[in-house]
């Protein structure tokens, strides 16, 4: 039974990374046809192949989603500040922000064939990290460009995606940005990696869930500080979202503290 279950999970997992395969050079393309567009318009019509991604994750895969704490999206310009466990949250948060995200990437990034071309057309925020020091600076240049524009700036504060259950080390880059722009930050935690786990190939059906928490102000706090009020909401958060996770935690007494 469990072969069979594999067998067919990797047959489902397969389908849906030729789904992504065949779908994205076309996509590619009709992105550079539309790139004499306003920006309004090309990211509208960009993030269509995100949105065609999570529908096929749905209907091939299985892997449904819901949204809780919509309520606590602000009717201004923020710092998103998300758990990164998955490719999903990266595809997803575009299709579903009610305002126009930017990225912070590394400039590499925009040199991958079909891919790059797409967030190229973007009006992202791309670091160059070879000017060293210079390169938060650049972030902050362009972030305040951005949020002028009413946009809303998206950080993954672990920089990385981390393995569902774990918690990597929280840069204080996203809160040192607000900080600077005097921007709210929103924390949100996302449990996506129990059904498309980083660096796997086999992804399960299942139920994502995303927590948008309440907006914390940056205005008169350090960096280090807000940068600590966001990792202690997100990691609770995941505690609450997973707790079949972090069981050893509980017997130990870790939830108590989850940024000790």
């Amino acid at each position: 039974m469990r072969v069979a279950r594999t067998a067919w999970l990797a047959l489902r997992s397969g389908l849906f990374v030729s789904f992504q395969a065949v779908t994205v050079a076309p996509y590619a393309v009709l992105c550079l046809l539309w790139a004499p567009l306003p920006l309004h318009w090309r990211y509208r019509l960009t993030v269509g192949w995100p949105r065609l991604v999570i529908w096929g994750a749905r209907r091939i895969v299985g892997i449904r989603h819901r949204v809780i704490g919509t309520e606590n999206l602000p009717d201004a310009p923020a710092i998103l500040l998300s758990k990164h466990q998955s490719t999903w949250e990266t595809l997803f948060y575009p299709t579903y922000m009610p305002r126009e995200l930017c990225y912070v990437f590394k400039r590499e990034l925009l040199f991958v064939p079909f891919f790059g071309w797409g967030i190229a057309l973007l009006g992202m925020i791309h670091i160059d990290r070879s000017r060293g020091n210079d390169a938060f600076e650049q972030v902050v240049r362009q972030g305040e460009r951005k949020l002028a524009e009413g946009r809303w700036i998206i950080i993954f504060p672990e920089g990385t995606r981390t393995r569902a259950g774990s918690q990597g080390k929280y840069k204080s880059g996203g809160a040192r940005l607000a900080v600077r722009t005097g921007s709210p930050v929103v924390p949100i935690a996302v449990n996506s990696g129990e059904c498309w786990p980083r660096r796997k190939f086999l992804l399960r059906p299942g139920l994502i869930t995303v927590s948008i928490g309440p907006p914390i102000d940056s205005v008169g706090k350090g960096a280090e500080e807000l940068n600590q009020e966001v990792e202690g909401w997100i990691e609770s958060e995941m505690r609450r979202l997973s707790p079949h996770l972090y069981r050893d935690e509980a017997r130990n007494g870790a939830t108590k503290d989850p940024i000790a």
